[in-house]
């Protein structure tokens, strides 16, 4: 089971490659943002009823790519601390921290679409759940290799706390139901 998920891991020239690892989330991150089309994600964002202490929409392009880098070097600084170890149980966890990593990149990523796209907040909502806990369990394995590393994670999972809140508290606020918010503010128009 473990081989067939290795084949799901990231290339690890990548992780080798300290630019090539603090830029792939960034700019997979900003790739994803754009094709949910930036003007239609602020309409459905401004019409949803949102629970207390949101920021405003421009606070998480500039935090989503500080987080972003910092996961990306956390990821580098794993991989070339743990797979350069004379210890083979780091090499192991350097091995498995990747994989974990490719994971909650991919969760990270299709939270977006399932939230903003799709108005799937239920799916949202099981995912960034899913997503927290995955990146938890990630700056464990990466606190074994590296603290830096691990600790590297530490603002991300703050955030994805917050996300959280705020996930759950509109996906609550809104009946579970984003289908049909945009089109009820433009007939209000």
């Amino acid at each position: 089971m473990t081989t067939s998920l290795q084949s799901l891991t990231l290339p690890s020239f990548i992780f080798e490659n300290a630019p090539a690892s603090i830029l792939l989330p960034i700019v997979a991150g900003s790739a994803v943002g754009y094709s949910c089309r930036p003007k239609q994600t602020q309409d459905t964002y401004a019409t949803l009823r949102q629970p207390p202490l949101r920021p405003p929409p421009w606070v998480f392009g500039p935090a989503w790519t500080v987080i972003y880098g910092a996961m990306g070097y956390g990821a580098y600084r794993a991989w070339s601390v743990g797979i350069n170890s004379f210890d083979p149980d780091k090499i192991v966890l350097a091995k498995h921290g990747a994989l974990i990593y490719t994971i909650q990149l991919g969760l990270n990523l299709i939270w977006m679409p399932l939230f903003f796209s799709y108005k799937k907040p239920i799916l949202a909502t099981v995912d960034i759940i899913t997503l927290t806990g995955t990146v938890g369990y990630l700056a464990s394995i990466w606190s074994k290799i590296d603290e830096r590393a691990g600790w590297s994670l530490a603002p991300y999972l703050g955030w994805l706390a917050f996300a959280n809140y705020l996930c759950i508290g509109c996906g609550y606020l809104n009946n579970w139901d984003f289908s049909d918010k945009p089109a009820a503010a433009k007939a209000k128009k």
